[in-house]
């Protein structure tokens, strides 16, 4: 069965960190509609000043936090003196678990820098898992070309061919799409799965409407979707497990309670939020400054 359109919606301005200028396609306010994401940025301008303050050191707790890099660079830092740059078309997953305190520092780049920040919901039996970061370059992910455009696998698996983020927390599907005009996209998903998609560029057509820039469909139950190229287009796709726990959400830390909520930031002030070494959580090749 076809899903059809459950919500039709645009990303707003918003200023975050210490001053850059982006795109929330949704975020705390939308919860738990997107269940298991919580949270998803687009970021991107030719303009420096937009970004270059960037997201100096913050904690996470309980979640998942993807960025993807269209073009451009952020250097990331954190508390364990783990360290690296995010180039384009790289990617780092990383899983907060029990505790990270990091930053994320664009660098100045010239013409458009641009990329994704998406945030996944920990189950609450992971809330407290060790730390780790999956760091993947551009040529680790892999491309399929088919007549009808062209698909990178950033998580999931496509005709066997599968992403490179290995030992998923919740079952998710990623994609990052491309289809010239007229040209059609085709997805079977699991049923009982949060389905939906971003346009970063172009536009599209699905069941009579049709979607731009900075626009996103949020799906109805189902096992299938189905749109075409009105003009060249790319977008995201998006796939993923619900949790169905409650949530207690208080900026960069998202817990099942507000008691295990009002812990962290107890451990925030009191120094403990660190729980453990991160010498064995790192998994990356970018990591080389």
């Amino acid at each position: 069965m076809e899903r059809t359109i459950k919500l039709m919606f645009k990303s707003k301005p918003t200023l975050e960190g210490a001053g850059v200028r982006l795109h929330r396609a949704f975020g705390y306010h939308q919860i738990p509609l997107f269940d298991p994401f919580l949270l998803l940025d687009h970021f991107g301008s030719q303009n420096p000043e937009d970004y270059i303050k960037g997201f100096p050191w913050h904690p996470h707790r309980g979640i998942e936090t993807v960025t993807y890099m269209l073009t451009g660079e952020v250097a990331h830092g954190d508390s364990m003196g783990n360290s690296g740059v995010i180039r384009s078309g790289d990617l780092q997953w990383m899983t907060a678990g029990s505790g990270v305190i990091h930053q994320e520092m664009p660098k100045r780049y010239e013409g458009l820098l641009e990329g994704f920040q998406l945030w996944v919901n920990l189950p609450a039996a992971q809330k407290m898992t060790h730390p780790r970061y999956q760091g993947i370059l551009r040529d680790q992910i892999p491309t399929i070309h088919h007549e009808n455009g062209m698909i990178k696998i950033i998580a999931g698996k496509i005709d066997g061919t599968p992403g490179p983020v290995k030992d998923l927390m919740v079952d998710i599907e990623y994609l990052d799409v491309s289809l010239p005009t007229g040209k059609h996209f085709i997805r079977t998903t699991p049923k009982g799965y949060t389905t939906l998609l971003y346009v970063i560029r172009g536009s599209g057509s699905l069941q009579g409407k049709t979607i731009g820039s900075y626009e996103g469909v949020l799906f109805n139950e189902g096992d299938r979707v189905a749109l075409s190229a009105a003009e060249d287009l790319r977008f995201l796709f998006i796939t993923g497990e619900p949790l169905k726990e409650p949530i207690a959400w208080g900026g960069p830390i998202v817990m099942n309670t507000e008691a295990e909520l009002q812990q962290a930031f107890k451990e925030l002030e009191n120094g403990t939020f660190i729980r453990q070494s991160h010498s064995d959580s790192l998994s990356s090749d970018y990591y080389r400054g």
